[in-house]
C-alpha cells in the first residue's frame, strides 16, 4: 500500500463516523449539500472574523523560510493523478496562519527550518530548497522516521521538526475541500442532518411528524436562526 493510500485509510475511518447519513434525505435518497465553501458562509463569528483577518496581516516567516515549507509540503503530499499536491490546497499558507496564531509553534519552526538549511550545507553547501529533489530526499529519509533507541542523536532536532511539519501538513490538507475530496468524502459538513435514515425509523414502527420534519430537516433553512414563541414552541 502507498504512504498516501494508507494516510486515507486511517482518515477515512475517523471522519466516516461523523458522516454517515447525512448526505441522504429521510427518505433514503441522496441529497445534494448546500456548498458551504462559499465565503458567504464562512462560519465564523464577527469576532474570530476579525482575529482571522489580523492574524493574517501579521508577518512572521520570511519568504525563504516559506518557500522551503512548500518544498517540505509537497514531499509529504505530493499530488497524484486523483488528487493536488499540498501546496496546490494551499497547506504553506495554513502553516503560515497556524504559527502567527499559535506562537509556541514559531521557534520549533524557525529552528527546524534554520536546522534543515545548516544540514544541507553541511551535506550539500547549499540551502535546502536549492538542493536536487534527490538530495532532499536524502535528508528527508534521515528525519521522516522516529529513533526510539537513540541511533541517530545527530538528527534527533530534525525528526522532531519533521514530525511538526508532517502534522501541520496533514492537518492543513486534509481539512480542505481538496482533501476531502481525496478521501471521498463529501458530506462532512456543520450542521447538516437530515434525520434519522426511513430504514431505521421503519425498524422501529416510528415515523417523523410532517410539520416538524419541515422546520427541522429542511437543508435551505439550515442557516437560519430558530424562533420559539412564548410558550416554548417552535415557530420556524
Amino acid at each position: 500500500m502507498k504512504r498516501r493510500d494508507s494516510i486515507k485509510v486511517l482518515l477515512v475511518g475517523s471522519i466516516a463516523g461523523a458522516t454517515v447519513g447525512s448526505a441522504c434525505k429521510t427518505d433514503g435518497t441522496k441529497e445534494i449539500l448546500p456548498d458551504v465553501t462559499s465565503t458567504n458562509v464562512y462560519g465564523r463569528t464577527p469576532s474570530e472574523k476579525e482575529h482571522d483577518k489580523k492574524v493574517k496581516e501579521e508577518v512572521y516567516l520570511n519568504k525563504h523560510e516559506l518557500a522551503t515549507i512548500a518544498v517540505l509540503c509537497d514531499i509529504i503530499l505530493p499530488a497524484t493523478p486523483t488528487a493536488g499536491s499540498a501546496t496546490e490546497a494551499g497547506v504553506p499558507d495554513f502553516i503560515d496562519f497556524i504559527v502567527k496564531d499559535l506562537p509556541y509553534h514559531q521557534l520549533p519552526m524557525r529552528g527546524g527550518l534554520m536546522w534543515l538549511d545548516a544540514e544541507a550545507n553541511r551535506r550539500f553547501n547549499k540551502d535546502f530548497v536549492s538542493c536536487s529533489p534527490e538530495e532532499e530526499i536524502k535528508i528527508i529519509d534521515d528525519i521522516a522516521y522516529p529513533d526510539p533507541d537513540g541511533k541517530k542523536p545527530e538528527m534527533s532536532h530534525g525528526i522532531k521538526f519533521f514530525n511538526l511539519i508532517r502534522n501541520l501538513t496533514m492537518t492543513g490538507y486534509y481539512t480542505t475541500k481538496m482533501g476531502f475530496e481525496d478521501l471521498g468524502v463529501t458530506s462532512n459538513y456543520a450542521n447538516v442532518w437530515d434525520g434519522v435514515p426511513a430504514e431505521v425509523l421503519a425498524d422501529h414502527d416510528v415515523d417523523y411528524d410532517p410539520e416538524w420534519v419541515a422546520k427541522c430537516v429542511d437543508q435551505s433553512k439550515r442557516m437560519d436562526i430558530a424562533e420559539w414563541d412564548e410558550k416554548g414552541n417552535l415557530i420556524t
